[in-house]
């Protein structure tokens, strides 16, 4: 009875760890070389993004050794009966979840010891990276050569797959483009556990669908990147205006200048009250000598506007960036005397965000709602957009964040790639990007803010203003239809010929999954296990699932019989522990992590089959 007991407890637990919306047993074939977990803390980790605002436990994690366990993974995911969902995660920088799947297992793209380390070819100028790894990372071996990416995000701390499978923007893609612009080669896992490599002249239909296909097409294992050389330091310069369209014409004068005389760097925020100009975005200015709207004299409705432009230079030309500086400001119409300038190295400036990211860590203020909203706005519409939100709907209240506002020229996107854009030549990121603070402040709150987004979002529509949101999110097909407009119906065959059971990147709510239905899990687990077991083995598994589900009241939606199978599955196995507390793992090298409380119920087991064997358990 005791033995009976210890099962009954094992098969409970192993259900309250794996779940049973699909068959564990199909996750134990997959012969992975990483580690495929379900561990409660990668759960918990996996059921998060950087957003906080939408939570989703996978019900697995497999953290990767290379490609070809993403390709296993995917391959299991598309050959199984029952189907189950498959989103790759880097850093976890998603604003509404869309790197969760509460019905499948999210690939842990980022991380100590997950894929190769970035391949610099300094001759060809180019970098491989693995689809995982961090830009920062990718800054770091680089500069080894002297060399360094063009395009850029303002945070370095974002994977390269989860960038390229957006756009990837910053000050330099009026010049550059996005970073999907600088990219030469990727190699794609795709929804049928297909690795292919794909390039303008290989594969070049999955090439351009990736790049900014949010993931629904493939994950990017491996993508090589376009290289320039280094500068050392960077002159960095912010003026302010209280006009508006001085403003916007200064920023889109700046980003039409070729050759050598312009700016390496263009962006701009708008500034809605005092305390703005002086948060963590804009540390620029010293918090000793704080600048005042109302010392700027502003007469605009307490509105302001920050141009922030750089000049990289090497220290062997320091001598000549003051006159060239000098010389595109003399064209510029901002406030006289309202130029702030600084000089740092090139590493320091691109990664800026992350430092003020270690001082509102300190504070408690990273780990905190980001209710994000991200839009392209048109050139001939910026101003109305001004009128209608920076002055109207925002006003001078209080905000939580910076808000963001510079041109792009659409002649550096390449229009195969997925990503919309509005339909002119020129168009305004504009980037709400606002933590929700539980700090009493109603304005700060994050319900003030998702309903402020909200009317922002409604101000466009009903004046007509043909916004795209980038990082879109959107919860009806009908929705995304509207949003991908012309490129609806292309976008649609690319994922019936690269996922057309819609196994990836599901938290984007593009496509539903086309799985069957849970009605017949237990049958479906019972068919796998007749696979390989003998008919009387089957009838003692239905005994045992009886006497389990007589022992123990279950809701209707737990399948026991499965579970049984599954664990009977683990005993009848050669099923070693490895060195890892944490790990069961086959012969075979197939693994799964699961906490080291199941250690205590396992531990037993071996009394009920000899081939078990423990291994530096209490490491």
């Amino acid at each position: 009875m005791a033995t009976k007991l210890l099962l009954t407890f094992a098969i409970c637990r192993l259900i309250v760890t794996v779940g049973l919306t699909l068959e564990p047993t199909e996750l134990l074939h997959l012969g992975v070389d990483g580690q495929l977990s379900v561990h409660p803390s990668d759960l918990e980790s996996a059921s998060r993004d950087f957003g906080l605002l939408t939570r989703a436990e996978p019900l697995a994690v497999l953290h990767p050794s290379s490609a070809l366990d993403v390709a296993r993974l995917v391959k299991a995911a598309y050959g199984s009966d029952h189907g189950f969902t498959v989103s790759a995660r880097g850093h976890g920088h998603s604003i509404n979840g869309q790197a969760q799947t509460p019905d499948g297992v999210v690939v842990q793209m980022s991380g100590n010891g997950v894929g190769p380390r970035p391949r610099v070819q300094a001759g060809d100028m180019y970098v491989d990276v693995w689809g995982g790894e961090l830009w920062i990372d990718v800054l770091r071996s680089t500069l080894e050569y002297g060399l360094a990416p063009k395009s850029w995000t303002d945070y370095l701390y974002l994977s390269v797959g989860g960038t390229l499978s957006n756009a990837g923007i910053s000050g330099q893609a009026f010049n550059h483009g996005p970073q999907i612009s600088n990219v030469h080669e990727l190699d794609v896992v795709t929804g049928k556990g297909e690795l292919m490599t794909c390039s303008e002249e290989q594969n070049s239909e999955l090439f351009h669908a990736v790049l900014g296909g949010l993931g629904q097409f493939g994950i990017i294992t491996r993508a090589r990147i376009s290289l320039e050389p280094a500068p050392q330091r960077v002159r960095w310069i912010r003026v302010l205006y209280s006009n508006f369209s001085a403003f916007t014409r200064d920023q889109e004068h700046l980003i039409s200048l070729n050759g050598s005389q312009k700016f390496d760097y263009v962006e701009g925020f708008v500034i809605v009250d005092e305390g703005l100009i002086n948060n963590w975005r804009s540390s620029f200015f010293s918090p000793g000598n704080p600048v005042k709207i109302s010392s700027l004299g502003s007469n605009n409705g307490g509105v302001l506007y920050c141009l922030e432009v750089t000049k990289n230079y090497h220290e062997s030309t320091a001598a000549s960036v003051d006159q060239e500086v000098e010389a595109l400001l003399k064209k510029l119409n901002f406030i006289p005397n309202s130029v702030f300038t600084t000089d740092l190295p090139y590493v320091d400036f691109l990664d800026r965000v992350h430092k003020s990211e270690l001082k509102l860590r300190s504070k408690g203020l990273w780990e905190v709602p980001h209710p994000w909203l991200n839009l392209f706005v048109p050139k001939s519409q910026i101003d109305d957009f001004n009128r209608g939100v920076f002055k109207g709907i925002l006003g001078n209240k209080k905000t939580s964040g910076p808000i963001l506002i510079y041109p792009m020229n659409k002649n550096k996107w390449d229009q195969r790639s997925s990503v919309v854009t509005p339909d002119e030549q020129v168009f305004y990121l504009v980037a709400f990007l606002r933590s929700a603070l539980d700090n009493g402040e109603e304005s700060q709150s994050l319900e003030y803010l998702s309903n402020q987004n909200r009317q922002i979002l409604r101000f466009c529509d009903d004046d007509g203003i043909k916004v795209k949101q980038y990082l879109p999110h959107y919860t009806t097909q009908e929705e995304w239809r509207d949003h991908l407009g012309s490129k609806w119906d292309r976008f649609h065959q690319m994922k019936k010929k690269f996922d057309p059971r819609h196994i990836l990147a599901s938290g984007q709510q593009i496509f539903t999954p086309t799985f069957l239905g849970s009605s017949s899990r237990a049958s479906r687990c019972r068919d796998l296990m007749i696979k390989s077991r003998q008919p009387q083995q089957i009838y003692f598994l239905d005994l045992v699932g009886n006497f389990v589900a007589q022992l123990v009241p279950v809701p209707p939606s737990v399948d026991w019989r499965c579970a049984v199978f599954t664990l009977f599955h683990f005993i009848t196995r050669p099923l070693p522990l490895s060195p890892s507390h944490v790990r069961l793992q086959t012969r075979q090298q197939y693994t799964l992590s699961i906490p080291p409380v199941e250690l205590i119920f396992f531990g037993f087991i071996p009394a009920l089959k000899s081939n078990w064997i423990f291994a530096d358990s209490t490491k």
